[in-house]
């Protein structure tokens, strides 16, 4: 298991910025980056309430995880022999990866709560709640979002919609995700990168 460590929300935000502006060029990007840095809290959130990257700059971290596991994915040589999965740009995978979860700015909130400490006695603690004033999905929130900056290929969209593979939504959402897969190979490829981040290095 690979050791988790917890950096400072500043590196990891000038880690993010650096990869991104290295990588994603296109019409409106920039605008997105300014929306990111100076108009949401995307390098102050946590990735979620309590479970991966759950504190401050976690959701930032996770992005920068899940762009190292796609890139390690697709270099793969049976990824890209055998599965026949490649010829995606670097532009594509920094976008896909770097902002599958930009859904998740602007909605976790810091509350407190009591609990009782190591000695027995009660004390507040905050913990992380969730105040979604845009509730418009996951995945689809995110394509939204974007889009509201810059334009996304079909398979982008599709790989970023469909990121939380078969554990997001109902049967009919899992027949979609399928379809996806089959027809989008980077949709795979992210879902799968953001498990591996989740789950290993989380």
């Amino acid at each position: 298991m690979a050791e988790k460590v917890q950096r400072s929300a500043g590196e990891i935000k000038a880690e993010y910025i650096k990869i991104y502006t290295e990588n994603i060029m296109r019409d409106g990007s920039d605008k997105l980056l300014d929306y990111l840095v100076h108009k949401s809290d995307f390098f102050t959130a946590p990735a979620s309430t309590k479970y991966h990257s759950a504190y401050e700059g976690g959701l930032a971290q996770h992005s920068l995880n899940v762009y190292q596991c796609l890139k390690a994915y697709l270099e793969r040589d049976r990824v890209k022999e055998l599965y026949g999965v490649n010829g995606y740009t670097d532009e594509q995978i920094a976008i896909v990866a770097l902002l599958h979860d930009i859904c998740k700015t602007d909605i976790y909130k810091v509350d407190y709560r009591n609990a009782k400490n190591e000695q027995g006695q009660w004390e507040k603690v905050p913990y992380y709640r969730i105040e979604d004033g845009l509730p418009y999905g996951h995945g689809e929130k995110s394509v939204y979002m974007i889009s509201g900056f810059m334009r996304l290929s079909r398979e982008e969209a599709m790989a970023i919609r469909w990121h939380m593979g078969f554990s997001y939504g109902d049967v009919a959402d899992r027949n979609n995700i399928g379809r996806a897969f089959e027809m989008f190979p980077l949709a795979f490829a992210l879902s799968t990168a953001d498990m591996e981040a989740s789950y290993f290095l989380e």
